[in-house]
C-alpha cells in the first residue's frame, strides 16, 4: 500500500478575485428601523454606535462600513437602498462578513432571507445574526435560518392582523382613520375635526355645477385651469381623474366612508380597492356639507351611467353601447363632413340671447380649419325636426311602424339581464370555491408560495372583473321596469297611430340610431343644416334643419317682415311646425 501524504490546511482566507491575502476580516454591520417615531430613531442611532464600537474593538476585524436604513419596512428589500448597496459591495468582494442584530432586522420575508443568504454564501460572505447566534457559513446555519425566518415572517403577519383589527375597531367607533384632509375642507389632526374652507369650497361647487350641466372631466379641467384654480396638491394642471375623484367623494355631502381600500398581505403590501372583500364603515352627516345630498346623488347617477357605457361586455360582442348622457343627443349626433360627434354648447349664456347649440367636436377642439364646413345647429331645431320626421313616419310608413312594434315586443319579453346575473353568480361562486381550495393546498404545503401567489392573484382578478360586471348588470336591471313601462306606453301610442305633440327623449332614443348633421350632395353643394335621421330599422329621413330654427331674439322689424314674406314660399315653416305640437325643452335638461 502506497503512503499518502496529508497536506494540512491552515492558510488565511484569500481574496481570490484580487489574488492577495487578507489578514483582517472585513466586517460590515446592517441596522434598520421601520418607523420614524422618536423611540425608533433613538434605537437606530444606538444600533449604529454599537456596531461601530463592536467592529473597531475587535483586533481581527476591520471596518467595512455601517449600512443603515431609516424608517423603512423590512418586508420589501427592494425599497431599502442601503441594504441593496450592502449586497452589491459584497458581490464586488469588498466585504467578508455582515453582522446584524436579528433575522427580522435583515428581512421579515422568508423567501428574501434565504435568497440573499444563499447569494452571499456563494461569495463566501458570512451573515451573523446576533440574537439567534447563527452564522450562515456553518453546516446547520441554513436549517435554523429557515425555521427562525419563518417565525419572523409569521410575527409580521400577526402584527399586521392586530393592526388591521385595531383600525377596524376605531372605524366602528366612528374615529377617522387615514384621512389627511381634502380640497374644500380643513382638517385638524389634534381633535380630528373637519371644517369647510370657504375659498376651496367654491372650487368644489363649481365642479359639481358644471358636471350637473353636462360637462365632462376634461372640459371642467380646462375651465379650472383658465380660472386659475389650484388642484388639491397646489398644482395649476388639472386632470380628469382628479375631477372625477372629487365628484364621487362622499365627504362633500357631509358623509364619511372608511375602508375604501385594503392591503392584500403584509409582505407585498399591495393595496386594492375594496369591492366587498373587507368591511366598510359609513357615517352619515359627519360634518358640514358643501354639496347638497340631492345634487351629489344626481352627479353619481350621471357618473354611473357614463361608467357603465364605457365598459365592453361580451353580450354586446365587445362593442360599446351608445352613451346616454344627461342630454338626449349625447353621442347620437354625427358630423356629416368629418364623422365626429357633436357636443352641446351654450351661446351668450349670461345674456337674454342665450341658446343651446350642437357643434362638431373636431371644429371646437382642434380648430375650425379641421372641419370648415360644419356649423352650430340649434338644439330646438333638431327637436322640432325630429317631431316632424316622426309625424311623417307614422303617416306614410306603416311597414316601418310595424317593425318598431315587433322590436318593442321583443324588448318587453326579454329577460336576458336576469339570466346573465344568475350566470355571473354561479361563476363568482365557482371562483370563490377555487380560491378556498387554493388556500387549503397552500396550508397543507402541497404547492409552493410562488405558484400559490400567481394563481391566487389570477383568481382574484377574475373575481373582481366578474363582480364589476354583475354590478353593472344590476344597475341596468334596476332601471329596466321603468324603461319597459315607458316602452309599453310608446307601443300603445304607435298602435293608436298618435302624433307626437312635443319632443320626447324616450321616444327619440328608442327609435333613432343616429342623426347625421350636414351634407355635401352629389353636386358638391354644402348644406351644414341638413338633418338625416337614421332610424333603428334602417329607414332614413332627410329634413332641412334651417327651417326649424327659432327666430332671432334681436331680429329687426325689417328682417321679420322679410322672413314673413319668404316663409310663404317654404313648404315647412316654423308656424306650421308649431301648430303640430307645443314645444317644451325641459325634457332634455
Amino acid at each position: 500500500m502506497k503512503k499518502v501524504e496529508v497536506i494540512k490546511g491552515g492558510n488565511l482566507l484569500s481574496d481570490r478575485n484580487q489574488g492577495r491575502e487578507i489578514n483582517l476580516k472585513r466586517v460590515a454591520a446592517y441596522c434598520r428601523v421601520s418607523t420614524d417615531s422618536e423611540d425608533q430613531l433613538q434605537s437606530y442611532r444606538s444600533q449604529v454606535r454599537y456596531y461601530t464600537d463592536l467592529i473597531n474593538g475587535n483586533s481581527d476585524w476591520t471596518m467595512a462600513g455601517i449600512y443603515a436604513d431609516e424608517s423603512i419596512t423590512g418586508t420589501q428589500v427592494d425599497k431599502r437602498i442601503n441594504f441593496q448597496r450592502l449586497i452589491n459591495d459584497c458581490m464586488n468582494g469588498d466585504i467578508d462578513m455582515i453582522i446584524t442584530k436579528s433575522i427580522s432586522r435583515f428581512a421579515r420575508n422568508t423567501l428574501d432571507t434565504l435568497k440573499y443568504v444563499r447569494k452571499l454564501k456563494k461569495m463566501n460572505v458570512a451573515v451573523f445574526f446576533e440574537e439567534e447566534n447563527i452564522n450562515t457559513l456553518t453546516m446547520d446555519g441554513e436549517l435554523l435560518l429557515v425555521i427562525l425566518s419563518s417565525v419572523a415572517q409569521q410575527e409580521v403577519e400577526n402584527i399586521s392582523a392586530n393592526v388591521k383589527k385595531g383600525l377596524k375597531m376605531k372605524m366602528q367607533r366612528g374615529e377617522l382613520v387615514g384621512f389627511q384632509g381634502c380640497l374644500g375642507y380643513d382638517y385638524d389632526p389634534m381633535d380630528k375635526s373637519i371644517s369647510v374652507n370657504k375659498e376651496e369650497a367654491e372650487i368644489i361647487r363649481y365642479i359639481f355645477k358644471r358636471y350637473l350641466e353636462g360637462a365632462g372631466g376634461s372640459v371642467i379641467c380646462r375651465e379650472l385651469e383658465n380660472l386659475g384654480y389650484k388642484t388639491p396638491r397646489g398644482k395649476s394642471k388639472w386632470s380628469a381623474t382628479t375631477v372625477l375623484g372629487i365628484i364621487k367623494n362622499e365627504k362633500y355631502k357631509g358623509d364619511i366612508l372608511m375602508g375604501k381600500t385594503f392591503t392584500v398581505d403584509p409582505i407585498s403590501k399591495r393595496r386594492l380597492d375594496n369591492f366587498g372583500e373587507e368591511d366598510k364603515f359609513y357615517i352619515k352627516e359627519h360634518h358640514e356639507a358643501i354639496i347638497s345630498a340631492e345634487d351629489f346623488d344626481k352627479a353619481q347617477e350621471i357618473r354611473l351611467k357614463r361608467a357603465i357605457n364605457r365598459n365592453t361586455v361580451p353580450s354586446k360582442n365587445g362593442k360599446r353601447e351608445k352613451y346616454s348622457g344627461k342630454y338626449a343627443f349625447s353621442s347620437l349626433l354625427e358630423c356629416g363632413f368629418c364623422g365626429a360627434n357633436l357636443s352641446r354648447r351654450t351661446w351668450h349664456s349670461k345674456t337674454e340671447y342665450n341658446k343651446i347649440i350642437w357643434q362638431c367636436v373636431v371644429g371646437t377642439k382642434k380648430g375650425k380649419k379641421y372641419c370648415p364646413e360644419s356649423k352650430g345647429v340649434e338644439e330646438e331645431a333638431i327637436e322640432k325636426a325630429f317631431v316632424e320626421s316622426y309625424r311623417q313616419l307614422c303617416s306614410n310608413n306603416q311597414d316601418v311602424v310595424e317593425e318598431f312594434l315587433l322590436r318593442i315586443e321583443k324588448v318587453l319579453n326579454d329577460g336576458s339581464i336576469e339570466k346573465d346575473i344568475k350566470k355571473l353568480d354561479n361563476e363568482i361562486s365557482s371562483l370563490l370555491a377555487k380560491q378556498n381550495s387554493l388556500v387549503d393546498l397552500r396550508l397543507e404545503n402541497k404547492i409552493d408560495e410562488k405558484i400559490y401567489k400567481d394563481k391566487y392573484l389570477s383568481l382574484q382578478n377574475k373575481y373582481l372583473e366578474k363582480s364589476k360586471e354583475k354590478e353593472n348588470l344590476e344597475f341596468n336591471l334596476k332601471n329596466e321596469n321603468n324603461i319597459k313601462k315607458r316602452m309599453k306606453e310608446f307601443k300603445d301610442m304607435l298602435e293608436k297611430n298618435e302624433v307626437l305633440k312635443e319632443f320626447d327623449r324616450f321616444v327619440f332614443e328608442s327609435i333613432v340610431e343616429k342623426v347625421i348633421v350636414g351634407e355635401i350632395d352629389e353636386n358638391n353643394n354644402v348644406d351644414p343644416y341638413k338633418l338625416t335621421f337614421v332610424y333603428k330599422t334602417g329607414f332614413k329621413d332627410n329634413l332641412d334643419g334651417s327651417k326649424f330654427k327659432a327666430p332671432r331674439k334681436n331680429e329687426s322689424e325689417k328682417h321679420k317682415k322679410d322672413g314673413e314674406e319668404s316663409s310663404k314660399l317654404c313648404s315647412h315653416t316654423n308656424d306650421e311646425v308649431n301648430k303640430l305640437y307645443s314645444y317644451s325643452s325641459d325634457n332634455t335638461r
